[in-house]
Parts: structure tokens; C-alpha cells; sequence
């Protein structure tokens, strides 16, 4: 039997959004907000200038925007998000169907847009992003890499949606997998400083779950008087890796482990911080027979080979992927600690001295290379009878 298409809404909705490269078309609150447009647009300057704090506490609360994530104070509890942001940002939050704090749906997926409408010249030099944060142009250059990235995924994630055999579209993805790591290791290193991303970029992302440095979470205060815990923004919130990982029946286990602390365990959570279109997407090919099962089952030797580089694509995009976070957190971190990793000019001043306790973990909270030193080694789904 043939695994069937899966061709839900959230389909559509992810390579529409991504291919053609499109801009969105609301960039901008309509004038009501334009308090909220005002301090979001100038959140770099008010961070630097320690002016953030008292602009946001002049906002209403009962108008939903646009919210920075970043303003807290202390309590009994520990951290507190002001009424007049906790009260709206969880309410927009909840019309989303995403959890209040920054993702990466909200930080990459939905925040660009074209310098010059209707220019079609690369996107990286016709791209910015919407609202930004300090770093510089090394802030810029991670949103825009990551959603390049996102971008040269769309072949593959047509190629699963399509209604070709399963045999054909077997042969097509391994091409699009090598696709998908090619903006990554050939760009991320030419226009982000590691010294911005670890000093700066990297604690704007950092979450309250998981995190050592916020271990009771954050207080939303007007929803709720205990505090809540939410992961960061990370790549692992991208429904690209999911979608393909399901597809060939990839499972991510680690020895050693309760199977709540296992690689596969924080991914499928991960999947909350997805818009529910593509978590719908995702969950539709998990519900679809198995293509593995239809490959090794057809005794085609082409097709397992297609199947086998498939599967070496994406081994591949993560050791990159390590080699990276080598670079951007271990390497950087050491450098830090030796008084060698200054953030260049015009990245802005850090929000303060990078914590220690982050050293070893991902912006989503995981203990980053016991993850995806794991992810190297898939194992596969069970089959069902």
C-alpha cells in the first residue's frame, strides 16, 4: 500500500509563506497600536539606553500588541511580567494558539519583510527583519540565515505534500535535504559574530523553562499568581526537521535516560511553539502509513538507496549543525571566560554578563550537544502490525 498525501490547510499555509519568497502583508499595527509599533521598533536603542523599562509601563493593558518579553521584576516568586504586558501578550497569545514568550515562529517565520516591494534580487540583501532586538547586524544576519534556511527547505516539504508515488517522491528528497544545509554552514558564519550571538543574541532567546538562571519561571501577573515555565526560541520549534523526520520514521533516543529527558521527549514538546498549521502538518504525516515500511516491503534496491541518502541528508545538516553550536556557545563561551569574546561595535552593549549557568544549554532549554550529539543516531519508529 502506498503512504497517502498529506495535504492539510497548514501545508498550503507553510510553502505559501515561504515560496515564492513573499512579503507579509501587514508589517505594521494599524494606528491604534502605534504605541506598541513605537517602542518595538526602537527596542535596541531603548534597551541600550536602560530606557525600555519605562516605556513599557506606560502602555495600557488592555490593548493587545506587539510585546517585548524582557521588562520583569522581582516578587516573592522570583520574576514577574507586568500586568500590562503578561494581560494582552497571553491573550494574543491564546487567539495564536502559540505560548506567551518569543518563538521561532514569532522571531523568524513571521518577522521580514522586503526592503524594495517587488525587488528580486537575493534575499539576503533584500530582506529585514520587522522588529529586532541588540546585535547589530549579527542579529540580522541570524534571523535572516534561519529563515533562509526555513526557505531552501520548501522544495522537500512540497515534495512530502505532493501526490506523486511514493517511490518517486523518495528519489526527489534527497537533493532537497542537501538544499536545506547549504544557507546554514555557508552564510551563518559569514554574517554572525559568535561573540554577539553568546553575549547577546543568545540571552534574548533564552526562556524560563529549563533555565538555571530562571529556576521558578516567570509570574504573568494578571493570569496567573504562580509562575509559568516556557522554552525559548530555537530551531527545534521549526516544523522543517519534524516534518522530514516523521516522514522516514526517525525516531531520537539516548541511553541512559527517563524517557521524559529523552532527545524525542523535548522535541515533540517543542512542537507546541509551532503555529497550528504546521503542527497540523506535522501530525498528519505521522498519522500516514509508513514510508520506510513501503521502501524496505518493495525490495527495490534504487529506492532504498534513495531512502538511505534521504536519511544521510539530514545526519549530515546536524553535524553541521553541531559544528556550529561548537563554535557559536563551547568556543565562544571559553573565549568569554578569557576576556577574549568582546561583541564587535555596533552589536550593542550585553544585557549583562552572560550567565554561566547557560553555558551548556540551547535557547529552547535542552542540554544542547547530549541532544544533538543523540540526533546523529536515529532510531525508527516501531511498525505497527
Amino acid at each position: 500500500m502506498q503512504p497517502r498525501s498529506t495535504e492539510p490547510c497548514g501545508a498550503q499555509r507553510l510553502t505559501a509563506s515561504l515560496s515564492p519568497l513573499s512579503t507579509p502583508t501587514e508589517t505594521e499595527l494599524p494606528a491604534p497600536y502605534g504605541l506598541w509599533m513605537e517602542i518595538a521598533s526602537s527596542l535596541p536603542q531603548l534597551i541600550a539606553s536602560r530606557q525600555l523599562r519605562s516605556r513599557l509601563h506606560q502602555v495600557p493593558s488592555r490593548i493587545p500588541g506587539v510585546l517585548g518579553q524582557k521588562s520583569m521584576e522581582s516578587c516573592k516568586h522570583g520574576k514577574v511580567l507586568p500586568r500590562n504586558l503578561a494581560v494582552p501578550f497571553w491573550e494574543v497569545s491564546q487567539r495564536l494558539g502559540l505560548p506567551p514568550i518569543l518563538s521561532h515562529a514569532d522571531f523568524v517565520l513571521a518577522n521580514w519583510k522586503r526592503k524594495t516591494p517587488g525587488d528580486l534580487s537575493g534575499p539576503r540583501q533584500n530582506l529585514d527583519p520587522i522588529i529586532s532586538l541588540p546585535g547589530g547586524e549579527s542579529l540580522r544576519g541570524f534571523i535572516l540565515v534561519t529563515l533562509l534556511v526555513e526557505k531552501a527547505a520548501v522544495p522537500g516539504i512540497k515534495v512530502l505534500r505532493s501526490r506523486k508515488p511514493a517511490g518517486a517522491r523518495v528519489r526527489a528528497l534527497p537533493r532537497c535535504c542537501h538544499l536545506s544545509a547549504q544557507p546554514l554552514h555557508r552564510e551563518q558564519t559569514d554574517y554572525v559574530d559568535p561573540a554577539v550571538f553568546y553575549s547577546v543574541i543568545r540571552i534574548f532567546l533564552s526562556g524560563w523553562r529549563d533555565n538555571p538562571a530562571m529556576p521558578h519561571g516567570l509570574v504573568y501577573q494578571g493570569v496567573s499568581e504562580e509562575p509559568l515555565a516556557y522554552s525559548g526560541g530555537s530551531a527545534a520549534q521549526s516544523s522543517v526537521l519534524h516534518a522530514f523526520d516523521e516522514l522516514l520514521g526517525i525516531r531520537h533516543s539516548a541511553e541512559n535516560l527517563p524517557a521524559d529527558k529523552a532527545p524525542s521527549a523535548f522535541l515533540h514538546r517543542m512542537r507546541d511553539y509551532m503555529p497550528p498549521p504546521h503542527r497540523a502538518f506535522v501530525e498528519e504525516i505521522q498519522r500516514a502509513p509508513s514510508l520506510r515500511q513501503h521502501v524496505l516491503s518493495s525490495g527495490n534496491g534504487k529506492l532504498c538507496a534513495a531512502f538511505n541518502q534521504c536519511v544521510s541528508a539530514l545526519t549530515d545538516f546536524r553535524t553541521h549543525h553541531i559544528a556550529i553550536v561548537t563554535k557559536y556557545i563551547t568556543t565562544a563561551a571559553a573565549k568569554a571566560k578569557a576576556g577574549r569574546g568582546e561583541p564587535a561595535d555596533g552589536a550593542g552593549p550585553p544585557p549583562g554578563k552572560p550567565p554561566s549557568l547557560l553555558e551548556a544549554k540551547g535557547t529552547g532549554g535542552s542540554h544542547i550537544f547530549r541532544f544533538l550529539k543523540s540526533s546523529l543516531k536515529p532510531s525508527w519508529k516501531e511498525e505497527s502490525g
